[in-house]
């Protein structure tokens, strides 16, 4: 069967009731789609979370990492699906915003990656469209939070706030929450990354993304994540965040990285203007 959009979410030990916004989000369109559920937690207590037709749940019985499991249902999809969703458990959206960015690809066939706008379930705006990290960049993020000031003047410029929010923009490092992707991009570029257990995976693929094709903020779709923050509270996960960075770097370039340079210059020149 051909679909016009497929999804994949990957669990691990997840709250139920946030999980089922999520695949009741996707699954309230009458466009053809379907959701792979790839869990990787310890046990398959979540198998009966979606009884749709529509969704399919895969259980590793091993927790494979954020990239590699999602990896799993974009293989499975490359040849039957025009458009596929990295969609976060804890993501949820309105009616309508499927079909919305489905038009918008649609209509910028040289996109290969666009990402809506991202609120907290307040309201408030979430900075998720960022430059091409530096060490230092991310040092600051995880690192620095007690000198603010310093944190807020390198966040208005890593993370485009100086924009604000409010227009099309083509953005190098888009988050892993919600990446709507054309599966032919896809083909071109390669999946996850595998070496990242998770964190930087999106850094990357957004990247060789942004290196062939359009990588966009669209505001005029909005979505809404819960957004945990894990790593800054969990030693485990800030490890996992580490090595993903240094995966990232080894394969990138650390301080010596002239492409970073070159796109980061020509983004911020391009919404300066």
């Amino acid at each position: 069967m051909k679909y016009s959009i497929t999804a994949s979410i990957v669990t691990y030990n997840n709250n139920r009731e946030v999980l089922q916004q999520a695949v009741e989000s996707f699954l309230n369109t009458e466009l053809p789609v379907h959701l792979f559920i790839i869990d990787n937690s310890p046990t398959d207590a979540l198998k009966n979370i979606c009884a749709d037709l529509r969704c399919t749940y895969v259980f590793n019985n091993a927790n494979l990492g954020f990239g590699a499991a999602h990896n799993i249902a974009m293989r499975l999809v490359m040849d039957s699906s025009e458009y596929h969703l990295v969609l976060n458990p804890d993501v949820y959206f309105e009616a309508g915003t499927l079909e919305k960015l489905y038009v918008f690809m649609q209509t910028h066939s040289g996109a290969g990656l666009v990402m809506p706008k991202v609120l907290y379930p307040d309201g408030s705006i979430q900075h998720l469209c960022k430059l091409l990290p530096s060490p230092s960049d991310l040092f600051l993020r995880r690192f620095m939070k007690w000198n603010k000031d310093t944190l807020e003047k390198s966040n208005h410029t890593f993370e485009l706030r100086f924009t604000g929010y409010n227009k099309l923009m083509s953005v190098p490092y888009l988050s892993g929450c919600f990446m709507f992707l054309r599966t032919s991009a896809l083909k071109k570029v390669g999946l996850f990354d595998e070496r990242i257990f998770m964190y930087s995976e999106d850094a990357d693929l957004s990247r060789r993304m942004h290196q062939q094709f359009d990588t966009l903020f669209y505001p005029e779709a909005v979505i809404y994540h819960h957004f945990e923050k894990g790593s800054h509270k969990s030693l485990k996960l800030l490890w996992y965040a580490v090595h993903g960075n240094c995966i990232y770097f080894n394969k990138w370039g650390w301080f010596f990285d002239k492409e970073r340079n070159r796109i980061n210059s020509a983004v911020l020149a391009n919404l300066s203007s």
